[in-house]
């Protein structure tokens, strides 16, 4: 695979990260998909939305996370792919997407 935030798997820092702040580095990823498709540039929202995913299952693959954590990371995964590549069957939107990574933004900044 070739990875985006190949500095952040080098040399471990993203497990370093706390899951408030792993969330929140995705949200912010989610965030700029959802701008980039508000502006009609579906290229950039694509690649927003990758570097989102790619953050995501680092998060997934982390140990620290697992448990119930992890069922709620997984559906996530799920919840963000109908919306962006789906159907949104879900019937998730921008505000309703921003306003669940919110908290994390907050959170991680606390810390």
């Amino acid at each position: 695979m070739n990875y985006q935030h190949k500095n952040l798997l080098e040399n471990g820092r993203w497990f370093d990260l706390s899951l408030m702040e792993q969330m929140a580095n995705i949200g912010a990823e989610v965030g700029r998909a959802i701008n980039w498709k508000n502006k009609a540039n579906l290229e950039y929202s694509r690649f927003a939305f990758e570097r989102a995913l790619e953050l995501l299952w680092l998060t997934i693959e982390d140990k620290k996370n697992y448990g119930p954590k992890l069922k709620e990371l997984c559906y996530l995964k799920e919840v963000l792919g109908d919306y962006f590549i789906g159907d949104n069957q879900y019937g998730s939107s921008d505000e309703n997407l921003n306003k669940y990574f919110y908290p994390f933004n907050f959170a991680a900044r606390k810390k």
